[in-house]
Protein backbone atom coordinates (compact mmCIF):
# COMPACT_ATOMS: atom_id res chain seq x y z
CA UNK A 1 0.00 0.00 0.00
CA UNK A 2 1.93 2.97 -0.99
CA UNK A 3 1.76 5.83 1.28
CA UNK A 4 0.38 4.51 4.39
CA UNK A 5 3.09 4.42 7.22
CA UNK A 6 4.46 1.28 9.13
CA UNK A 7 3.17 0.48 11.75
CA UNK A 8 3.89 2.59 14.95
CA UNK A 9 4.57 1.57 18.64
CA UNK A 10 3.71 3.80 21.32
CA UNK A 11 1.06 6.55 21.77
CA UNK A 12 -0.31 9.19 19.16
CA UNK A 13 -2.20 11.86 18.47
CA UNK A 14 -5.68 10.22 17.16
CA UNK A 15 -7.54 7.38 18.86
CA UNK A 16 -8.18 4.46 16.44
CA UNK A 17 -11.80 5.67 16.39
CA UNK A 18 -10.96 8.73 14.54
CA UNK A 19 -8.39 7.11 12.03
CA UNK A 20 -11.27 4.74 10.91
CA UNK A 21 -14.11 7.49 10.36
CA UNK A 22 -11.21 9.18 8.67
CA UNK A 23 -10.80 6.78 6.33
CA UNK A 24 -14.51 6.35 6.02
CA UNK A 25 -14.98 9.67 5.03
CA UNK A 26 -12.43 9.37 2.19
CA UNK A 27 -14.85 6.42 1.25
CA UNK A 28 -18.16 5.92 1.95
CA UNK A 29 -18.14 2.58 0.60
CA UNK A 30 -14.23 1.34 1.34
CA UNK A 31 -14.16 -2.33 2.88
CA UNK A 32 -13.75 -2.97 6.56
CA UNK A 33 -10.23 -5.08 5.21
CA UNK A 34 -9.01 -2.19 3.38
CA UNK A 35 -9.98 0.18 6.30
CA UNK A 36 -8.03 -2.35 8.38
CA UNK A 37 -4.86 -2.22 6.17
CA UNK A 38 -4.86 1.78 6.13
CA UNK A 39 -5.48 2.40 9.65
CA UNK A 40 -3.12 -0.50 10.45
CA UNK A 41 -5.74 -2.27 12.57
CA UNK A 42 -7.16 -5.99 12.49
CA UNK A 43 -10.33 -6.09 10.21
CA UNK A 44 -12.10 -7.37 14.05
CA UNK A 45 -11.05 -3.98 15.55
CA UNK A 46 -12.64 -2.04 12.92
CA UNK A 47 -15.53 -4.37 13.27
CA UNK A 48 -16.27 -3.49 16.70
CA UNK A 49 -14.97 0.47 16.24
CA UNK A 50 -17.46 0.83 13.71
CA UNK A 51 -20.25 -1.10 15.87
CA UNK A 52 -19.44 1.77 18.04
CA UNK A 53 -19.76 4.95 16.21
CA UNK A 54 -22.97 3.02 14.72
CA UNK A 55 -24.15 3.02 18.15
CA UNK A 56 -23.63 6.51 19.39
CA UNK A 57 -24.57 7.96 15.82
CA UNK A 58 -22.35 9.41 14.23
CA UNK A 59 -21.81 6.67 11.34
CA UNK A 60 -25.10 4.24 9.65
CA UNK A 61 -24.74 2.08 7.28
CA UNK A 62 -26.79 0.77 4.19
CA UNK A 63 -26.35 -2.61 2.20
CA UNK A 64 -25.97 -2.52 -1.01
CA UNK A 65 -25.32 -6.23 -2.87
CA UNK A 66 -22.38 -7.72 -1.15
CA UNK A 67 -20.70 -4.03 0.23
CA UNK A 68 -21.63 -1.36 2.84
CA UNK A 69 -22.17 2.04 1.85
CA UNK A 70 -21.37 4.14 5.33
CA UNK A 71 -23.11 7.80 6.23
CA UNK A 72 -21.35 9.87 8.75
CA UNK A 73 -23.18 12.71 10.82
CA UNK A 74 -21.22 15.29 10.05
CA UNK A 75 -23.29 17.64 12.87
CA UNK A 76 -22.69 15.02 15.64
CA UNK A 77 -20.93 16.68 18.70
CA UNK A 78 -17.72 14.46 19.55
CA UNK A 79 -18.06 13.07 22.62
CA UNK A 80 -15.30 14.15 25.15
CA UNK A 81 -16.16 17.12 27.31
CA UNK A 82 -12.79 18.93 26.37
CA UNK A 83 -14.62 19.12 23.04
CA UNK A 84 -17.79 20.52 23.99
CA UNK A 85 -19.36 21.96 20.57
CA UNK A 86 -17.34 20.87 18.61
CA UNK A 87 -18.73 18.43 15.66
CA UNK A 88 -17.58 15.33 13.63
CA UNK A 89 -17.03 17.96 10.82
CA UNK A 90 -14.80 19.96 12.23
CA UNK A 91 -12.41 16.92 12.76
CA UNK A 92 -12.93 15.95 9.73
CA UNK A 93 -11.75 18.84 8.01
CA UNK A 94 -8.66 18.90 9.51
CA UNK A 95 -7.72 15.14 8.89
CA UNK A 96 -9.02 15.66 4.96
CA UNK A 97 -7.23 19.26 5.11
CA UNK A 98 -4.00 17.19 6.10
CA UNK A 99 -4.44 14.15 3.96
CA UNK A 100 -4.38 16.96 1.46
CA UNK A 101 -1.35 18.81 2.46
CA UNK A 102 0.75 15.06 2.74
CA UNK A 103 -0.11 14.62 -0.53
CA UNK A 104 0.79 17.31 -2.20
CA UNK A 105 4.11 17.57 -0.37
CA UNK A 106 7.35 16.34 -2.24
CA UNK A 107 7.74 13.00 -0.99
CA UNK A 108 4.16 12.24 0.48
CA UNK A 109 5.88 14.38 3.64
CA UNK A 110 3.03 17.08 5.15
CA UNK A 111 4.66 20.97 4.74
CA UNK A 112 5.91 22.38 8.07
CA UNK A 113 3.24 25.57 9.39
CA UNK A 114 4.40 28.19 11.71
Amino acid sequence: MDGVPESHTGWTFLTNHARVLAAIADNHSARIRDIAAHCRLTERAVQKIIADLEQDGYLSHTREGRSNTYEIDPGKVLRHPAEAGLTVASLLSLLVKDEVDRAAAPGGRPHATT
